[in-house]
């Protein structure tokens, strides 16, 4: 089996989400998909899969999550043109909720810090 060194293989994750960045909102368009924003890649050692992890906003999730899985074997198509190497990773898409769950305990904090705010003031 071959292995590839850890740097080459966070190179290439850089790159597909370069590349990727660039290849998805002209694969995908129309404003029901919103903006697709790609937060990072994940190969696996053998380079034979990607999980590709994104956000997006003013649309839902679950319908971007479709699309782009129904995109998947042409965005691969077209990684293959762009990357020029042997083998590209199989695409497997992911949303990454970790952004809204950050808004999310971000407003709990703002309501906490009010609220003891509220408590010293009286």
């Amino acid at each position: 089996m071959h292995k590839t060194s850890p740097h080459r293989n966070q190179r290439l994750a850089d790159q597909i989400q370069r590349d990727l960045a660039e290849l998805i909102p002209r694969a995908l368009r129309g404003p029901s998909l919103g903006l697709i924003t790609l937060q990072s890649i994940e190969l696996t050692p053998d380079l034979a899969h990607a999980k590709v992890f994104f956000t997006v906003l003013g649309a839902e999730p679950a319908h971007a999550l479709k699309a782009l899985q129904e995109k998947a074997g042409y965005l691969h198509s077209l990684l293959f043109k762009c990357l020029h190497i042997y083998t590209v990773p199989t695409l497997h898409f992911h949303y990454d909720s970790s952004v809204e769950h950050g808004i999310e305990m971000s407003k709990l904090i703002d309501r906490a810090v009010e609220s003891d705010h509220k408590d010293e003031s009286m």
